[in-house]
């Protein structure tokens, strides 16, 4: 089974997260999503397999979600996946693929859904 994390290596949760993947023998494509950001195409597919809207991925206290007048519920859903694009830094992390299926590792239990 191939699953990817991405994951930025400095957030606790998304350790945790990479860690319980290991922990079962899984060693997931690891996406540094902060050195190599998902494009709008590629966060428009991460939403379908999680089965979300994009701002339930927003860090709404990041710096770049207000300087990116991200808080603006007027924003088209493509406006804002393109905002975030250009701000991966505004993404919630981890987000754990595996096939057709997603999961937001907070708390990094969540990922267990999707093995």
């Amino acid at each position: 089974m191939a699953v990817t994390i991405y994951h930025n290596p400095r957030c606790s949760k998304s350790r945790q997260a990479l860690q319980l993947l290991r922990g079962r023998g899984i060693e997931p494509e690891i996406v540094e999503y902060l050195k190599t950001p998902p494009s709008a195409d590629e966060i428009e597919a991460l939403l379908a397999r999680l089965g979300t809207g994009p701002r339930a991925l927003l860090r709404v206290k990041e710096a770049a979600y207000r300087e990116a007048g991200m808080a603006d519920e007027g924003l088209s859903r493509r406006a804002l996946i393109d905002l975030m694009a250009a701000n991966p830094v505004v993404i919630e992390r981890p987000i754990v693929v595996s096939g057709d299926r997603a999961a937001l590792g907070r708390p990094p239990e969540n990922v267990l859904s999707i093995l």
